[in-house]
This record gives C-alpha cells, structure tokens and sequence, in this order.
C-alpha cells in the first residue's frame, strides 16, 4: 500500500479542511441572509426555495473559490492582496448565483436583498476567521517568543512600508532578540497613528528625547524617508549617544526582492554625501550604445573602469580598454570578462601618446562610441612634471579626437574637471585645453563631441577618501591642507550614470555640467570619516593642517565667466554656453605649445598656456593670512583645530 509524502500529505490535508470550511460558510450564509431578511424568522414558503437552491449554491461558490485560489495560502500571513482576492471570489460567485437563478428558476418573490446580505455575510465570515487566526498566531508567536517581555530598544526611521516589513521580521524572528519601540517620522499626518501594532511616536525632531527617556541601542533608517542631510543628523547624533545606527538599503537596491534585517549595514560615507536615485532614459542609452564598437580610454582608472562596467550592460558589440597601465588593465579584461563573457573584449596596453598606435586601434577596431577618460590628474604630481601633462592631456587628447574624426565616430565624450575652470594649476589648464579643442570641432559633421564636467568622485584613486581611510587605520594624523577648503562629491556610479547620459544628449561642442549638489568642506569629511570609524576627531584622531599645495585652490568652481548655464531635459545635467574663439588661432597656439614641449622649455609651456586660458592664474589670490605660509601658522591653526567643537558634515 502507498502512500503520500508527508508535505504533501500535510498541503492535501490542508485544502481539504479549508474547502470543508467554505462549504459550511456558504451554507450558513445563505441561510442566514433570509433569517436576516425576514427578523431571523424565515416564512415556512421559503423552506423550500432554500432547500432547492443550496446544492447549485454550494457547488457554483465552491468551484469559484478553487478556481480562484482560496484553498491556497497561509492564513497566518493574511494581508490586503488575499482580502482583495477574496472579495473578487465572492463578487464571480454571486454574480454566477444570480444568472443560475435567472435562468434555470423563476422564483419572482425571492427576495433581492437575500443575495446581497449573502455576499456579504460570505465575504465577511471569510475575511474574519483569516484575519482571527492571524491575530491569535502572531499572539502566541509573540508569548511564546517572548517578545512582549523583552526591553524596546528599536528606533525606526520612517513608518512606510520598508519600515513596516522590518518590524514584522523584528517581531517574528526570535533570534533578533529585540522590539521595537516606535516609528519617528517627519509626517506630521502620520503622527499618532499605529502601523503593524507599532505606534509613530515623534519627529525626527524628538529623536534625542526618544532615545534618552527609553535606553534605545539601535536605530534603523529606512533609506527612502529621510534626505542626506538628515541622514548626517541622526548618524552624527547616534555616534555622540553611543547608539548603534543601520541604514537599510532601499527596495529596489535588494536584488532578491526582500526587506530583511539582515540587509541592513552601518551608515558610509557615500550615504551622507548622496543624492536621490538618479533618472535615466535607459532607452536613449541603449540606442546609442547597444551593438555598437565602444573605445574607453583610461579604461582601468576609476571614471574609465565604471564607464566600461556599464557600458557593459547595454551588451555592445566589442569593447575596447585602451589603457597604458598593464596591472590594472590585466584586471579589469579578467572582471568583465567573467562577468560577461559573451562579449567581445579587446584589452589595448596603449597610450594616447602613441600617435601611430591610436591610429592604428581605430582603423582595426572602428569604434562607434569613443569615451575619453585618460588623463593625468593629480595636481601636485602636474605642478613638478609639466611637460609630460601637457603631452598627455592636450595632445593626447588631440590625438584621440582626431582619430575619431578620422574614423566617423558618432559619439566622443570628453571627461573633463572641475579643475578646468579658472585654473590655478597645470592639470586644470591642460583640462581647459582639451574642452577647448573639443569645442572648436566642426558642429556638422559625422562626430557629435562633448564635454561633460565634474568635480571629485568619492574612492577615485588618489582622492582624499582612501588616503583619510588609510590614515585613520594607522591611528592618524588625518591630513588636511586647510581648515577652510572646499570640494563638490559625487559618487563614482552616479558620475558614470550622468556622462552616459549626457553623451547621448548633445550635437557637438556642447559642455555638460553635471549636478554635483552643494560643496563639502574636506575637514568635515575627515571628521565624519573618523566618527564613522568609530573614533573621536581631535581627541583619538588628529586632524593636521599641512597648507596648500602649490597649484591648489581652496574653491573648485564649476563655471567660467562667459559660460551660461540652460537646462536640459535631464534634471541632473546642466548645458554651457561656451564663449566662442578662433579655430585658426587655437590651431597655432597648440602649434606653438607643443614646439615647446619638444624644447622641454616650461616657461614657455606656461606662458602659452596663459595665451590659450587666459583665465589661469598660476598665483592664485586664496585669501589665506601669513601665518599660514609659515610653520608658526599652521601649527597655530592645529591648535585652533584641537579646540574647535566637532562639526557636523
């Protein structure tokens, strides 16, 4: 004799009481909808209408209900989807109730109301011995669990739904060891009310009370209720209260559609200095980029990687890496080569430099899209090799673009900075540069080229942020240049998101700017770095003051005077008008720059520069006082530092 497995067993059990339950509720709501009708005394000449009609009755409801899914499900996880399904269950039975009436009886003084009251007696009775058995589970869940008994120590941020599906897995899993005291949120219609037994308690203004009052040890942030800026108000208050804060990432970021605990994480830095989800018109993207040959310069350094990555996913037909760093191209071809390896991936070890060799990588491989991200960057590093940054950020530039004339590139995209606008360094005048020669192309041709502009991306190499990480993990000194210097931040994503955007959107010569939201003073980020490693600035981890470099400046700007500002379709990018120059006269003067760089003659280099920006000053005006050009001065500003208050970033 054979037998069932026993899940199976068990689900064919199941079904079998749950389709015994709707028989027995189908019975009494019939016949109680006429002892309603009638006072609950039903005349003795309905007796046999009832009796005639409850076997179609039973058989045309129940086979609705089994059609329709009711035996199927968990009572105890009951939520708004099921009680909508069971309505529209109740609706098709008793709208097949009534044609079987019509069309197979003639009981004219059958009352109509008695249909009505057993829709919804049905519906009713349905609804509420689920929602029951739900309410008595997670009670006996909870006692048996103890949650009831245990110390509300949980603080959420936010009461939408993220924040409600959080409490739910709070509560039903015992291993958590914790309960939830409240919801704060900034939704004064919110106030007061209850959600998943959990009331909404404040604002984020009554938080310190909170969790003061009630021994709170953790809060947890529901992303999508609460902007950066009060995102760095509540992490800079838990870190000063010794309370535990997570950020629970948002819906969409969570690949397998779940809101746990689990996917929570400790607030980073990304998260203080973010912005909300950037718009993109992927299908404009996918135009431009699907099935196409892209060439990505500078393919391995932090801007050029990310391009290719997302690039990437729009499934071109070949990929180009041209880049002159072998270890860090070798690398990249293995990642995106495991990660998609259907594609057709070139690795081209080559520098922009190579005049022959840019030609030659075009002609073989014929790129449609070409993105320019090879540059040299760091300042202090330009300032003391001149030569080499002009060769490679002017002429290397000046060799891609022409090769891309050459081989009728749809779409150029130039990376440019910050850096370029006012200049006070080599890098950001050789920068200007480019996006001059960018602008002077012909705006008819075969090639729409343009520039889009930023500034600092969070993780780049050689940005502050890894070096203050690196700092902190020794102990400190952080190092700092000035107490009063200024950067815009963007993340590294975010960037990439907006230039392959941008690069879809201009006709030629166009400058982008990018949306880089409001400039972060760079000790304030030391100090929430610190504070986010779980120490105290100026008291575990120093914060010095070294002066600037030569080149710097304390203010990136994003614009040069003459360049106005039109917005375009996408929120996030902006468009300059750029002040026009003589193509003829921009011909001869990168002529005579690059006579000059054949000399190794950098005073020469420099003074030309000037002609072609004129807006670079190498001696920039930054405001600061003597003190700050000698040692006395800058250790009077690191005692000033030892004192000042923590700031928020």
């Amino acid at each position: 004799m054979w037998s069932l497995p026993f899940p199976l067993y068990n689900n064919t059990v199941r079904k079998i009481l749950i389709l015994f339950f709707h028989l027995l509720v189908v019975i009494f709501a019939f016949v109680d909808a006429f002892a309603l009708r009638f006072d609950l005394s039903i005349p003795t000449n309905y007796w046999p209408v009832i009796v005639d009609l409850v076997p179609a009755v039973v058989i045309l409801k129940i086979m609705v209900f089994w059609s329709m899914g009711l035996t199927e499900g968990w009572w105890r996880y009951v939520s708004m989807p099921d009680l909508l399904q069971i309505f529209k269950a109740n609706v098709v039975a008793s709208v097949a109730v009534v044609l079987y009436i019509v069309f197979f009886h003639s009981y004219e003084t059958l009352p109509r109301s008695v249909v009505l009251l057993d829709f919804l007696l049905c519906f009713s009775i349905m609804i509420g011995v689920r929602v029951v058995t739900r309410i008595l589970r997670e009670q006996l869940a909870l006692n048996s669990k103890g949650y009831n008994s245990k110390h509300k120590s949980v603080l959420i941020v936010g009461s939408g739904a993220v924040a409600q599906s959080i409490v739910r897995e709070i509560r039903e899993n015992p291993k958590l060891d914790k309960a939830v005291l409240g919801y704060i949120d900034n939704d004064i219609r919110r106030q007061g009310k209850i959600f998943y037994g959990v009331p909404v308690i404040g604002t984020q203004d009554d938080m310190e009370k909170i969790c003061v009052r009630n021994g709170i040890d953790l809060v947890i942030i529901a992303q999508s209720s609460v902007s950066p800026r009060e995102l760095r108000d509540i992490e800079t208050f838990c870190k000063r209260q010794n309370i535990t804060s997570k950020l629970l990432p948002a819906l969409g970021d969570i690949i397998d559609g779940r809101v746990s605990l689990e996917k929570c994480r400790a607030v980073q830095l990304e998260d203080l200095l973010g912005r909300p989800p950037i718009r993109l018109d992927i299908q404009e993207i996918n135009a431009y980029l699907h099935g196409k040959s892209i060439l990505v310069t500078g393919a391995a350094g932090s801007i050029g990687s990310e391009i290719c990555r997302q690039v990437a996913n729009f499934e071109p037909s070949h990929l180009i890496l041209f880049e002159n760093a072998e270890t860090p191209l070798f690398h990249l071809e293995n990642e995106l080569r495991e990660k998609y390896p259907r594609m057709s991936i070139f690795a081209s070890l080559s520098d922009i430099r190579d005049t022959e060799r840019v030609s030659q990588i075009f002609i073989k491989y014929k790129p449609e899209v070409v993105f320019h991200a090879a540059a040299y960057k760091h300042v202090p590093m330009s300032e003391v090799n001149p030569i080499e940054v002009v060769k490679n950020n002017v002429f290397g530039t000046k060799n891609i673009v022409d090769a891309s004339l050459a081989g009728r590139v749809a779409n150029f995209v130039l990376i440019s900075t910050d850096k370029a606008v006012n200049p006070t360094n080599i890098m950001g005048a050789t920068k200007r540069v480019a996006e001059l020669y960018v602008q002077n192309l012909p705006r008819n041709g075969a090639t729409k080229a343009v520039t889009v502009r930023f500034g600092n991306v969070l993780g780049s190499h050689g940005s502050v942020i890894p070096i203050f990480r690196e700092q902190i993990l020794k102990g400190g000194p952080v190092t700092v240049t000035h107490p009063e210097i200024t950067r815009f931040f963007m993340t590294i994503p975010e960037a990439v998101q907006l230039v392959l955007q941008a690069g879809c959107m201009g006709q030629g010569g166009e400058i982008f700017l990018l949306d880089m939201g409001d400039p972060v003073k760079i000790v304030c980020l030391a100090e929430e770095m610190i504070r986010l490693s779980g120490r105290k600035p100026y008291e575990e981890i120093e914060i010095v003051f070294t002066g600037l470099r030569p080149g710097e400046k304390l203010y990136e700007e994003l614009l040069i005077s003459g360049e106005g500002v039109k917005a375009t379709r996408h929120e996030k990018i902006r468009i300059l008008e750029a002040a026009s120059f003589s193509g003829q006269w921009l011909s001869d003067e990168t002529e005579l720059l690059l006579e000059a760089t054949h000399k190794t003659d950098v005073a020469r280099i420099v003074d030309l520069l000037k002609e072609l920006v004129p807006e670079y000053n190498d001696k920039p005006a930054t405001g600061s006082s003597t003190e700050e050009k000698s040692v006395q001065g800058l250790e009077n500003l690191n005692l000033i530092a030892k004192r000042k208050p923590e700031q928020e970033l």
